[in-house]
C-alpha cells in the first residue's frame, strides 16, 4: 500500500487508471509529467495533446497508471500541488463517448449533463420553419 501523504485508508477498488492533469505549465513535457508521477506507481503511458494550429499543449494531459490504486494515490497528493509554479488540477478521467466529429455544445444534453447551472439558463431550441419564414417574407413584400 503506497502513501505519500493522508491517512492510510483504503483506495476504492475501481478500475480508473487515468488520470486528467489540468494546470501545466507550458514548458512540461511528456518526460517531465511521468517523471512527477512516478513515485505513486507504474506507468504505463503520458499523454499532453497539442494543439494542431500551434503545436504547444493546451495546458492539460493524462497519466495512465497500470493500477487503479496507484491512480488513486496520486490524484489525492496531487491534486492542488504546486507544479512549475502552477497549480495542478487532477480527476479521473471519463471515457471519450462522444463523437470526435461533432463539438459537445452542439448538443443540449451536454449543457444538461456537465453544466447544470447554465442548463436552467438556456431556452428549449426554437423550432422554425424556415418555409413559414419565407412565406411571411413574401406576403410582406406584396
Amino acid at each position: 500500500q503506497r502513501r505519500v501523504r493522508g491517512s492510510f485508508e483504503e483506495a476504492p477498488s475501481n478500475d480508473k487508471r487515468t488520470l486528467y492533469v489540468g494546470g501545466l505549465e507550458e514548458n512540461v513535457d511528456e518526460s517531465i509529467l511521468q517523471t512527477a508521477f512516478l513515485p505513486f506507481g507504474e506507468i504505463i503511458e503520458t499523454q499532453i495533446p497539442l494543439d494542431p494550429g500551434t503545436q504547444k499543449h493546451r495546458g492539460f494531459g493524462f497519466v495512465i497508471f497500470e493500477s487503479a490504486d496507484d491512480a488513486w494515490h496520486a490524484k489525492d497528493n496531487m491534486d492542488a500541488a504546486e507544479f512549475f509554479g502552477k497549480v495542478l488540477k487532477i480527476n479521473f478521467a471519463k471515457p471519450q463517448s462522444l463523437s470526435k466529429n461533432k463539438a459537445i455544445w452542439e448538443d443540449d444534453e451536454y449543457l444538461k449533463k456537465d453544466v447544470p447551472e447554465a442548463a436552467e439558463e438556456v431556452p428549449e431550441p426554437m423550432i422554425e420553419d424556415l418555409s413559414e419564414r419565407q412565406e411571411d417574407k413574401d406576403n410582406v413584400e406584396e
